[in-house]
């Protein structure tokens, strides 16, 4: 049985990660545990301090506790639409660093590779952070990378 943990946020349940996902679960036998990282969205706010964004709303990120509320919504739909197509598939928020959230996930667990899914280079940060490559030299995981086209819709 090949086990794999699943790292993304935004594009959870998007076209590129389901397609993988349900390539590998049709390859072989398989296991999937995806951990959402909580990280704060950028959120547009009239009349807030942060950076200034058009029409004199303000961009200031989500607090900690809309972060994780998005990030459970995403979980159960990610869920629920994988176990409709056969993957057999668990998971949880986790810390809002990708980092810490993928050492938690390993707490108890064992898994043959990691995927991470994030947003188009040009916008992501987790990429821009360099997380496959960090997550493969802390972890000695095979770290597939994702890059999705957009994020996916809630």
């Amino acid at each position: 049985m090949r086990r794999y943990l699943v790292v993304a946020n935004q594009t959870l349940g998007g076209d590129e990660l389901v397609q993988l996902i349900g390539r590998r679960a049709k390859a072989e036998p398989s296991e999937f545990y995806v951990v959402v990282p909580a990280t704060p969205v950028m959120e547009m706010v009239h009349g807030a301090e942060g950076l200034p964004a058009v029409g004199g709303s303000t961009v200031v990120p989500s607090s900690p506790e809309h972060a994780h509320e998005l990030a459970e919504e995403r979980l159960q739909l990610a869920l629920t639409q994988l176990q409709a197509i056969g993957v057999k598939v668990e998971g949880h928020v986790g810390d809002r660093d990708p980092v810490h959230a993928v050492e938690s996930a390993l707490k108890g667990r064992q898994f043959d590779e990691i995927i991470v899914s994030t947003l188009p280079k040009r916008l992501s940060r987790w990429f821009r952070q360099d997380l496959p490559r960090r997550l493969e030299h802390k972890t000695q995981l095979p770290v597939t990378h994702v890059g999705a086209t957009k994020p996916a819709s809630r």
